[in-house]
């Protein structure tokens, strides 16, 4: 819980400040837009076949769309996209951690077990990261009670480790969810201004009609780029469940059966 606050506290100010630095940005280039256009007249007049330049980063088109789309839902979408970002990269970088050797685990446990005993056993899955040693490590305190005993907590250990593995996958199918939600609702929004326009005008312009449409599809083309994006973060993780979920499985299988063949040469 005190992650996810601060994952949240930090995301807000960053978004915020985004949002904030657009805004200035956007006003600097504006005076600065201002500015180059009187230059430019006067570079016309004195030399009319200079022509100024008119291409726009990347970056600038962005932004301007950012501004256009209306700070209000664009700043909210935004958000989406830092939360649903924070929360992947700190899954990420859990499942990383959590991936071990197993073939390499299991082969020193094994040599380990028949040379040290259970003990030593122990300390090598005590000094080992990640969720398979630590299932092994689980069984091993249990040794002395009996295999079954082993296998059970195997299997109830095994069943909190995944669960702790997939914490988090929820958040991010939410934050999946709320981008297009939220981009949708802006087109809503957006349509119902437009409309008061054309009422306020009392004709329908085509330069009325066309900026309400722009301004309202925007939020709905940023929450679908947020979705696709967080999509993307999502298959990821769930691939690296999923294959960290199958090492458990299978070496625990294999741990089984050592402990079978060690408990009958002693």
């Amino acid at each position: 819980m005190k992650k996810l606050i601060a994952l949240l506290t930090v995301a807000g100010f960053l978004t915020f400040g985004i949002s904030n630095a657009l805004l200035a940005q956007e006003e600097t280039q504006t005076e600065q837009a201002a500015q180059t256009e009187q230059v430019v007249e006067t570079v016309e007049q004195t030399n009319p076949l200079a022509a100024p330049e008119t291409d726009a980063t990347f970056h600038e088109v962005l932004k301007k769309q950012f501004i256009d789309g209306g700070w209000e839902f664009m700043s909210i979408i935004l958000l989406i996209l830092v939360l649903g970002l924070a929360v992947s990269i700190e899954r990420i970088i859990y499942l990383t951690l959590s991936t071990t050797n197993t073939k390499k685990l299991l082969a020193q446990l094994e040599e380990t077990l028949n040379s040290g005993g259970i003990e030593k056993a122990k300390d090598l899955c005590r000094e080992t990261r990640g969720p398979v040693a630590s299932i092994f490590y689980q069984g091993l305190m249990r040794y002395n009670e009996g295999l079954e005993e082993v296998e059970k907590a195997v299997v109830s250990y095994g069943s909190v480790m995944t669960g702790n593995l997939e914490s988090g996958a929820s958040w991010i199918s939410l934050f999946i969810a709320l981008g297009p939600m939220l981009g949708f609702m802006g087109t809503v929004i957006g349509m119902i201004a437009a409309f008061d326009a054309i009422a306020a005008a009392g004709d329908i312009s085509p330069t009325v009609v066309a900026g309400g449409m722009k301004v309202a599809l925007l939020t709905t083309v940023f929450g679908l780029i947020v979705a696709v994006i967080l999509q993307i973060c999502y298959n990821f993780i769930l691939n690296k469940i999923e294959g960290i979920v199958n090492d458990m499985e299978d070496s625990s299988i294999t741990f089984m059966d050592m402990l079978h063949a060690y408990s009958k040469k002693n």
